[in-house]
């Protein structure tokens, strides 16, 4: 399995990913702590605004909608299973 690591804004829509670093600081960080996106925090985009910006995330059970300037500074970890057996 490869792993690749990119930004949460840039994960589609259904994709889970982990959390493996958070970019910003201050209260943004802070903001972001308190709310379990911590390392190692399974993320799932779960809908995109009309708009796209809000998107919200199935976070830690909870659904919270982020702005894409939060999420672009979230990187997560996304697994790419390689399908030997044909079977996803």
């Amino acid at each position: 399995m490869n792993t690749t690591q990119i930004s949460l804004d840039k994960l589609p829509i259904g994709k889970k990913a982990n959390v493996s670093a958070l970019i910003s600081d201050g209260a943004a960080r802070r903001r972001m702590l308190d709310l379990g996106i911590i390392d190692g925090t399974e993320i799932k985009p779960l809908y995109k605004s009309p708009s796209g910006n809000p998107v919200a995330y199935l976070i830690r059970g909870a659904v919270i909608a982020l702005r894409l300037d939060v999420s672009e500074k979230i990187m997560v970890s996304v697994t790419e299973e390689e399908s030997s057996y044909g079977v996803n």
